[in-house]
C-alpha cells in the first residue's frame, strides 16, 4: 500500500475527523514504528508501519512480544525495496500480528532483536537516555589503547550530539600468526562487551572508528533484562509471564 499523510490514516480509522487527527499530530500524540512525529506533512504506510495514538495501536490486534537472535545480512525492517531477508521473516508462520523491530541492528550486526506490536513498549524501549542498557560483545581488529577505550567510556561527541557514558570491558586478545596470515592488516583482535543506554545509527562502530579500530563482528546480548540465553542464531521465542512483567519495570514510566 502506498504511503499516506498520517491525519488521512488516522481519519480513516474512525477514530477522529482529519482536523482532529492534525491536532493529535501537533500534539505529540502520534507515533509510527515507535517514533513520535509531530508534523503535518508526514506520511506512513498503514499496511507496513505501526501507528500508535497515546501508545495504542490504530487496528488493535492481541499485543505480542518475541525475540530474535538475528543472524548477519537479515535486514532489521517490516520491508525492503531490494528483496533482502528480513528479521520477520523468522517469525514462524502461525504469527499472523503484524511485529516491528523495537530499535534496530544494522545489517552486518547479530544478535538480539525485540519483534513486537506495543508501541507504547516500543517507545519506552528506544527512548534517547531512557535507562534501558543494551549489551553487545564487540571484536575490533588491533588493540585499543586503554586511553582510547577510556575516551570511549566517558561518552563524547557523535554528529555534534553528546553521547552517555558508557561501560567498555576487555574479554580478550586474540593474536594474529603472521606467519600464517602474512598480508593480515594488523596483529589480532580484540573482544569487548560494550553496554549502551543510547542506540544512534551505527554507534559502536562509528565509536571505535574514531579510533582507528575496525569493528569485525558486533552482537547484541541483551535488551534490558531480556536476553539470548542460549537461542540459537535466527531462533526465535515469544516474551511472556514473568519475563515479559519484569522487562516492562525495568522501562519505567
Amino acid at each position: 500500500m502506498a504511503e499516506q499523510r498520517l491525519q488521512k490514516i488516522i481519519a480513516a480509522a474512525g477514530i477522529a475527523s482529519r482536523r482532529k487527527a492534525e491536532a493529535f499530530i501537533i500534539a505529540g500524540r502520534v507515533a509510527v514504528n515507535g517514533e513520535v512525529i509531530s508534523t503535518l506533512g508526514a506520511t506512513a504506510d498503514p499496511a507496513a508501519d505501526l501507528i500508535t495514538l497515546d501508545g495504542t495501536p490504530l487496528l488493535q490486534e492481541p499485543l505480542r512480544y518475541f525475540i530474535v537472535n538475528k543472524p548477519r545480512g537479515v535486514l532489521c525492517a517490516v520491508k525492503d525495496e531490494r528483496d533482502r531477508p528480513l528479521v520477520v521473516d523468522l517469525l514462524p508462520s502461525e504469527v499472523h500480528e503484524r511485529l516491528y523491530p523495537a530499535g534496530r541492528l544494522d545489517l552486518d550486526s547479530e544478535g538480539l532483536v525485540l519483534l513486537t506490536n506495543d508501541g507504547d513498549l516500543m517507545q519506552r524501549a528506544t527512548r534517547p537516555g531512557g535507562g534501558v542498557f543494551k549489551i553487545y560483545e564487540v571484536v575490533v581488529g588491533g588493540r585499543p589503547a586503554e586511553a582510547d577505550l577510556d575516551a570511549l567510556r566517558s561518552g563524547g561527541e557523535l554528529d555534534g550530539k553528546l553521547l552517555l557514558s558508557c561501560d567498555i570491558e576487555v574479554l580478550e586478545r586474540i593474536e594474529v600468526d603472521k606467519v600464517r596470515r602474512p598480508r593480515a592488516a594488523h596483529r589480532g583482535f580484540t573482544r569487548l562487551q560494550v553496554t549502551l543506554q543510547q542506540g544512534r545509527k551505527n554507534q559502536i562502530r562509528r565509536m571505535f572508528q574514531g579510533t582507528g579500530h575496525r569493528v569485525e563482528r558486533l552482537v547484541r546480548h541483551s535488551i534490558g533484562s531480556l536476553a539470548l540465553k542460549g537461542l540459537p542464531v535466527g531462533g526465535v521465542r515469544e516474551v511472556c509471564g514473568e519475563e515479559l512483567r519484569e522487562f516492562k519495570a525495568g522501562l519505567g514510566t
